[in-house]
């Protein structure tokens, strides 16, 4: 679908460039229409100028006086004409020469502005005047060459037609400044949300314009929701899988218990159920963890944790007295930090089961956040390496755990479509895990 700003944009923009059309036609034929009103009433004024020049002579004929009008109707071609027609006798001025002027009869005491040819089939506005006098029906035409008033008005119509374009470019360019700086609250809006994405803000800023104040707040809402029923799915998957715990420890007893002595197949039967039923337990209570969503993440400092977490490992495997090198950022990431814990936790605790004696661990927060575990234990080879991702998997059945570690780091991988990889490490030569996580998804 069309960006909005250019939907915005494109109809404003359609409707300025159809005003400015309608605008400047309508005033062109102002401009016009003034012109020909300021020539209309002079011609007027010669025309009635003329009419007082009529006079009845002694063989009832009607004479007028040409002389006393402008001398410009005497010259030859001059552009400006008249003509007085008496019942049907015509009297031409001398500018017109013998050019026969085609005028239309007016009615009595009426008058018409139009338009003729006149010589060499230039435009003329002709103002006709109707009357009676004398006993007899008189017509005077007064007519100017419209050449000279088109050349002005062509000149004033190109220089009225820059102006206008000028304004429009200008309100163009205002009207996308305007949409733009109008669509900035939904920009930044769309901001906060990415910064809600990568775990920088838990909610949206709510002052907003008023259109959009509904949008934030139900956002704001779906939030708080999900914020809500994760901590509500948490807690209720723990609780389930800490009250399964004991009656899962009861059927473990059970199974040893001297009644089952005589039925061997029955007492493995039960110890394997029970312990499919304990990795399920063990699972779900990571799971609770690993469901974590960076829209409801705090920051935190892997560098901070990560040796924590180092302190803590070298503790339990105190008997193996392990080198572990940390190389992580000291700053704050934007990533669920229970997930990363859990996944951290999860590719360490491995790498300190095999290790010798040296353990490499590197964060790198760029994107996509980088990290690599490397270990100098016996590793593995291509084969096994995509069968360590599988539950409960385990290449060496001698080494106590569940094998759900690398599944479970898979689980938190794949919630951020992220990539996994498994391999050998070049410079330590035993195990290597390198994870993948995008910043945005």
């Amino acid at each position: 679908m069309m960006p909005l700003r250019k939907r915005l944009g494109r109809g404003l923009s359609a409707v300025l460039c159809a005003v400015f059309v309608v605008h400047w036609f309508a005033a062109d034929w102002v401009i016009r229409t003034v012109a020909e009103k300021q020539m209309a009433n002079r011609l007027a004024d010669d025309g009635y100028s003329l009419m007082e020049t009529l006079a009845a002579g002694e063989d009832d004929r009607v004479t007028f006086n040409g002389l006393r009008i402008s001398s410009v109707y005497s010259r030859p071609l001059s552009g400006h004409y008249y003509q007085i027609k008496v019942d049907t006798q015509v009297y031409p001025s001398p500018s017109l020469l013998d050019f026969p002027l085609q005028t239309i009869a007016i009615g009595p005491e009426q008058s018409r502005v139009y338009h003729l040819s006149g010589p060499g089939q230039r435009p003329l506005l002709v103002l006709g005047l109707g009357m009676v006098r004398f006993g007899h029906r008189i017509n005077i035409s007064m007519a100017e060459d419209l050449s000279a008033v088109d050349h002005d008005i062509t000149a004033i119509r190109i220089a009225y037609f820059g102006l206008t374009l000028t304004i429009l470019i200008c309100a163009l360019l205002l009207l996308g400044w305007d949409v733009k700086r109008s669509l900035r609250p939904l920009i930044l809006v769309g901001g906060e949300l990415e910064q809600v994405s990568s775990g920088q803000r838990q909610r949206i800023d709510p002052d907003v314009p008023d259109e959009i104040v509904p949008l934030v707040k139900e956002i704001n809402r779906l939030l708080e929701l999900v914020v809500r029923r994760l901590r509500q799915s948490r807690t209720a998957i723990g609780n389930l899988a800490h009250a399964l715990k004991r009656p899962v420890a009861i059927l473990f007893s059970m199974a040893e218990q001297p009644a089952f002595q005589d039925y061997p197949e029955l007492r493995r039967q039960l110890q394997i159920q029970s312990e499919i039923i304990h990795r399920c337990i063990e699972r779900e209570l990571k799971r609770a963890r690993i469901a974590g969503d960076p829209h409801a993440a705090a920051a935190f400092n892997p560098r901070t944790e990560l040796f924590a977490l180092k302190k803590i490992l070298r503790s339990i495997y105190s008997e193996k007295r392990l080198d572990i090198q940390i190389t992580a950022p000291d700053q704050p990431i934007h990533f669920d930090r229970e997930d990363i814990m859990e996944l951290l936790g999860n590719l360490l605790d491995n790498a300190c089961k095999w290790a010798r004696q040296r353990i490499d661990v590197e964060l790198e927060y760029a994107d996509p956040l980088v990290i690599r575990i490397a270990d100098d234990g016996p590793g593995c080879g291509e084969a096994d390496a995509g069968a360590l991702i599988l539950r409960g998997k385990r290449l060496d059945e001698s080494v106590q755990g569940h094998g759900l570690g690398l599944s479970i780091v898979w689980d938190i991988v794949d919630s951020y479509q992220g990539q996994l990889s498994i391999g050998r490490s070049k410079s330590l030569g035993g195990f290597l895990a390198t994870v993948y996580l995008p910043r945005h998804r």
